[in-house]
């Protein structure tokens, strides 16, 4: 992605889990991007700070945002996470640990949906805005074929859930809004390190330019779908 076309000169965009590998790709490809006025980084500890987890924070860093500008053009959410400390995903369900799983949910299925009820309303009303969320291949229902990693996969349907079923209340005051979740690939960060093996892994800058140019081609009956890094709609 050379520039983001689609989106008025000038446009603010807001990466949140700056700091990750993803994250940190995303940001430094819009701040390459002429057209782009300001990318405001957000991580845990970042100029503007957010923990996942606590939703004040969230709620305060938006707030921090909306103090700097009338209004947003871009959100990409790159939070998320596989494993709890050392406890890697679980392979059958009677490794199932419920506090694992409430942690799973907390970081990747109620995160996002709180990062969504504070960001997206800084999207403006009057023309084209995009709010793009990292969910994964495996969070989708009628891909799964080996079972297993039931906390995160159960975890990321659910953020899918949350993503279509906000994409319809965002239509009704943000009718050129797509809001959508993206699967960025196997991509060569610690989240992936454990379980790549001799997997070819893309690197992130290239996840995020693959991301990028999605986003940059939806349009506002895309919303509320769930992409792949390649552009192919991921059945729920």
């Amino acid at each position: 992605m050379q520039t983001f076309s689609s989106l008025r000169d000038g446009y603010n965009a807001v990466v949140i889990g700056a700091s990750g590998g993803i994250g940190s790709a995303v940001s430094h490809a819009l701040e390459a991007d002429a057209r782009c006025a300001n990318v405001f980084k957000i991580s845990r500890g970042g100029d503007i700070s957010l923990d996942i987890c606590d939703e004040a924070s969230i709620a305060t860093a938006a707030e921090a945002v909306s103090r700097q500008i009338d209004s947003v053009d871009l959100v990409f959410n790159a939070t998320g996470a596989l494993m709890l400390g050392d406890t890697p995903p679980e392979k059958t369900i009677r490794r199932l640990d419920p506090q694992i799983m409430a942690w799973h949910f907390q970081v990747n299925a109620i995160g996002p949906a709180l990062l969504i009820k504070h960001f997206a309303p800084l999207l403006a009303k009057d023309r084209r805005g995009l709010f793009g969320t990292l969910s994964a291949r495996v969070g989708s229902i009628g891909d799964n074929r080996l079972g297993g990693w039931m906390s995160y996969r159960a975890a990321k349907a659910a953020q899918n859930q949350v993503v279509r079923t906000a994409s319809i209340e965002l239509a009704r005051t943000h009718p050129q809004a797509v809001l959508v979740a993206l699967h960025p690939g196997t991509v060569a960060t610690p989240l992936s390190d454990p379980f790549a093996g001799n997997r070819e892994r893309l690197t992130p800058d290239q996840s995020a330019s693959m991301l990028l140019d999605v986003m940059n081609a939806l349009n506002p009956e895309h919303t509320g779908s769930f992409f792949a890094y390649d552009g192919t709609r991921i059945d729920w």
